[in-house]
């Protein structure tokens, strides 16, 4: 096929959107858009790839594998390598063992559909994930390999022109199924070929059903108009808007437009400046991730300024030193042995497998940091926090001697409620749920929420009278209901957690959230402490930022960040909470159990005991450190 300056020039538009956007999402609010572009170029390249072979008869499935595998993994290879070495010296285990997972998806190109079990694309944390920009290459990957195979199988019993005719019913199916993907889970049907080949395919169409254009004013107004569409994407479109959907239509149509106008002498798209990048457009999209999450790991100030020109020139040498070598290509599956490329995959295959086994290699950090790495995963040992209601019991089930109910806070504190007791004698009950919190009536659950079913449960087992005089004590995390989630490393609340973690409906102030609070909790209280005794345990300090990993990172790079919060900042948060709970305790005559009283001396709350944290992350107490409550629940127990 003869060069494209048109593709070229529409590849530079695609990656500096994307390159900007990931940099400074404020500058160009749609700039994501510039891979559903790609998507287009990409289909249009290898349908004619593959059309043209086969009506010509010289398509060889083989060969075209090997020639995508020559073009991407090498560069993905080399940029993967490099992530590796820098997170051997500079990541924590937690961040390294990720890594490994992603690099291992990356090698079977199936990074999308590992992402697309995530928060979302959009989501805070994903700015931490190395590899995340690597989803389009997975699914461009698993496109090159499903349609060849669907055309030549097809090719069999249909003619070339009634191929022409399936490609064209596919894209209406997978475009149907788009749409009708994102209005139900948009943040999954971003990642997945399902809901992003219709892109791929309409670029094939460009080749298909080429437009006959005769006239160079015709030819420059389509293609103006294509930019048009792509630009008004960039710029009106944002991560608020439901992708890839219908709106998907605006840029996939643009660069349709310009692909089908085959206008080589626009100066906007055919100039020197983006002639090179466009080049180095799929080195750059490559290498500039990776450049956007170091920023974001080093919280660094102005990182675009550096960020930008990096990616470019990281784009630059990589195209020369590794895109420009002359991999040998091969036509028989006999002979697939002699590709470099897989022996790449595998390498990286095996790296990825064993950092994700190893625990992304602990045995690299100082004695400190593997202390607090340790506590991660000091969770509770019993499998209790189960999505329904699910009777958890520890000790002896025939003499039960208190139950706990609540959200995974509940679930945190369920050993340091049982060693008041000697469990080869006597036992209790969890039933904990996260997300959960035992507050029936509340409008803070969204629609697919099964906690107002688990509720309604909870509250039909108190009344059966099953456990009557059986004391019950209430655990949740109240202020990330009431108020919304404090820690900033955790997923962006508004994106990814049920609608339960950010508040209630939109349209509820927090004052009214805390009225229906205050008589939810008042009316229920009363109502179980008709038949149990109730105790009601008050918030736990939240330090608000993943400590174990915090302490990681203090140790490991000599920093000497914060790692604890001040009393003050406790009662600023949960103050309000607190005076609500001991109010309605009061009305009910439920008692109080107050974890501050503990944990927090003087003016500050402690997040160490004796050179350990004692939180597996922002807010839940580690196994280690749920044992200090034990005083708590002795005085109430065993007065």
């Amino acid at each position: 096929m003869q060069f494209r300056h048109d593709i070229n020039g529409l590849r530079a538009i695609a990656v500096l959107a994307v390159v900007i956007f990931h940099f400074n999402p404020q500058w160009l609010t749609g700039g994501f858009a510039g891979v559903d572009v790609f998507f287009v170029i990409s289909g249009f390249l290898m349908t004619a790839i593959i059309f043209n072979g086969i009506e010509k008869n010289t398509f060889n499935l083989f060969k075209f594998y090997t020639a995508r595998a020559n073009r991407i993994i090498p560069v993905l290879a080399a940029m993967i390598i490099v992530v590796l070495i820098f997170g051997w010296f500079y990541l924590a285990p937690v961040d390294y063992k990720d890594l490994g997972r992603q690099v291992e998806k990356s090698s079977f190109f199936m990074t999308n559909v590992h992402f697309s079990k995530g928060g979302g694309y959009f989501d805070t944390a994903e700015h931490t994930k190395w590899l995340l920009h690597t989803w389009s290459l997975s699914v461009e990957w698993q496109f090159y390999i499903v349609f060849p195979l669907l055309i030549l199988m097809l090719k069999k019993y249909l003619s070339l022109h009634n191929l022409k005719r399936v490609v064209l019913g596919l894209l209406f199916t997978s475009f149907i199924y788009c749409i009708y993907a994102t209005y139900k889970d948009s943040k999954t049907a971003y990642f997945l070929l399902t809901s992003r080949a219709w892109e791929m395919l309409l670029g094939g169409l460009a080749f298909l059903y080429p437009w006959s254009l005769k006239t160079k004013k015709s030819q420059l107004m389509i293609q103006c108009l294509g930019l048009i569409l792509i630009l008004a994407s960039y710029i009106f479109i944002s991560k608020d808007t439901l992708w890839p959907g219908y709106m998907a239509l605006i840029p996939v149509l643009g660069a349709y437009l310009i692909i089908v106008s085959q206008y080589q002498q626009n100066i906007f798209i055919n100039n020197p400046v983006f002639s090179h990048i466009g080049k180095w457009s799929y080195s750059i999209y490559v290498w500039h991730w990776p450049l956007v999450v170091l920023g974001f790991y080093f919280s660094l100030e102005n990182w675009w300024i550096y960020g930008i020109p990096l990616s470019i020139l990281c784009g630059f040498l990589s195209y020369h030193g590794i895109e420009k070598i002359n991999f040998p290509r091969y036509s028989s599956w006999k002979e697939i042995y002699k590709v470099k490329a897989v022996y790449l995959t595998l390498f990286l295959l095996g790296f990825g497998h064993f950092l994700k086994s190893n625990d992304g290699v602990d045995s690299r950090l100082p004695e400190a940091a593997k202390i607090a790495n340790a506590e991660i995963k000091n969770d509770n040992p019993y499998d209790c926090d189960k999505p329904e209601l699910y009777e958890c019991v520890i000790g002896n089930p025939s003499k039960i001697k208190a139950l706990i109910i609540g959200d995974s806070h509940a679930n945190s504190l369920i050993t340091s409620l049982s060693s008041v007791f000697n469990l080869k004698s006597d036992g209790i009950i969890a039933f904990a749920s996260s997300a959960c919190p035992f507050i029936p009536n509340m409008n803070f659950y969204d629609k697919k929420s099964h906690c107002p079913e688990i509720n309604q449960q909870r509250l039909n087992l108190i009344a059966s009278k099953k456990y009557e005089n059986i004391p019950i004590v209430l655990v949740a995390r109240y202020p990330s209901y009431l108020i919304g989630e404090n820690d900033a490393d955790r997923v962006n609340p508004l994106e990814s957690m049920p609608a339960v973690y950010f508040g209630a409906e939109k349209n509820t102030s927090q004052r009214e959230l805390f009225a229906s609070f205050k008589h939810n909790l008042t009316h229920h209280l009363c109502q179980i402490s008709k038949t149990n005794p109730v105790y009601v345990v008050q918030p736990t300090p939240e330090v608000g930022f993943n400590l174990p990993q915090r302490i990681i990172k203090n140790v490991f790079y000599n920093r000497n960040e914060k790692i604890f919060i001040s009393h003050n900042a406790y009662l600023e948060r949960s103050g309000e909470i607190r005076t609500i709970i001991h109010e309605s305790a009061t009305q009910c005559q439920a008692k109080v159990l107050d974890p501050a009283l503990l944990l927090c001396k003087g003016n500050e709350c402690i997040s160490e005991y004796k050179g350990r944290p004692i939180y597996r992350d922002g807010d839940h107490l580690s196994e280690y450190g749920n044992k200090l409550l034990i005083p708590m629940f002795k005085e109430a127990f065993n007065p």
